[in-house]
């Protein structure tokens, strides 16, 4: 997959070719939906399919106080965005001077001006140009003007409770530890990803070393709590990739036993691993299964029984 990361960046003559516009935070089964229906259009005339979104959610310029955590990150979204098949994204950088376009010239520029648009594809409650004075109907009237076509998305929806998939819904998931749940709505098992730092060593103290992740990682950390999942050794920066996969019991919280530790941090013990250095080293750690919320132990003995029975139920949720 192409990226570009502005307009200027794609090349004369590019188009033409489906876009399929969103914010696509996380890249869950609503956008694969979208993105794979601009698959499909595209498929007839071998036009290029394009995801067009943005570096940052629109309401952190626009409305900061009502913005709401990212699901996933840049680097995480551009990956997940690779993995659909499309051509190419254009990742747009969202301030002020994109802000203020108006919906015409936002069309001029990037769907027609850069990309070559024969048919654009949004959700039902897209909303677009200065002031948000842009919606679907706006797009289409625009659309008819300069020649190419508007499809409208309807929503993918969860039939048992009937409520549509959306990133809103995978946050509340999240932030009640519910892995699971999250995990089916994204298609995927959600994941964090960051550079393994120093911590307080701890865990090797304990007989449970982890591999600490520095608090500038990308994605939606879930709720405290003890996790069964994954971690994904992308090796480090001066270094080959190496992509091995380790099973992993992996802790959220704030270490409350020694209450030592002033932010939420991330933390994961690779099981049957005593000599792992991953140290600089970029990882992903995904969530599979919630173990057991977060809790204070009267002292070290009673930490390591549970730590002890942590690591095997992790390793019996693993198999």
């Amino acid at each position: 997959m192409i990226v570009f990361r502005e307009p200027g960046e794609v090349p004369a003559g590019f188009g033409p070719s489906v876009v399929a516009i969103g914010k696509f935070d996380g890249v869950h089964a609503g956008h694969r939906a979208v993105l794979e229906r601009a698959r499909v259009d595209a498929a007839p005339s071998g036009a290029k399919v394009v995801a067009v979104t943005f570096d940052r959610n629109p309401l952190s310029l626009l409305r900061p106080e009502v913005c709401p955590e990212d699901l996933v990150g840049v680097t995480q979204k551009l990956r997940l965005l690779g993995k659909t098949g499309i051509d190419a994204t254009l990742m747009l950088r969202f301030d002020r001077a994109l802000a203020d376009l108006t919906p015409r010239e936002f069309v001029e520029r990037v769907l027609v001006g850069a990309l070559g648009a024969q048919t654009v594809l949004v959700g039902e409650d897209f909303r677009f140009g200065r002031g948000g004075a842009g919606n679907p109907q706006v797009l289409r009237e625009i659309g008819a003007e300069l020649g190419f076509r508007v499809d409208v998305v309807t929503d993918v929806r969860a039939l048992d409770v009937d409520r549509r998939v959306s990133s809103t819904w995978i946050r509340e998931l999240l932030a009640e530890g519910d892995v699971e749940t999250a995990g089916k709505l994204l298609g995927r098992a959600p994941s964090v990803l960051g550079e393994v730092v120093h911590g307080l060593k701890r865990g090797r103290e304990l007989g449970f070393p982890t591999a600490n992740l520095s608090p500038d990682l990308e994605g939606f950390v879930p709720a405290d709590g003890v996790y069964a999942g994954w971690l994904v050794d992308e090796g480090s920066a001066d270094g080959l990739r190496t992509g091995i996969r380790y099973a992993a019991a992996i802790s959220v919280g704030t270490n409350p036993t020694f209450d030592d530790v002033a932010r939420r941090q991330v933390e994961a013990h690779v099981l049957d691993e005593t000599d792992l250095d991953l140290y600089g080293h970029l990882v992903e750690v995904r969530f599979l299964r919630r173990i057991r919320g977060m809790v204070a132990f009267d002292g070290i003995e009673p930490l390591k029984a549970q730590m002890t029975e942590d690591v095997r139920e992790v390793r019996a949720a693993l198999i």
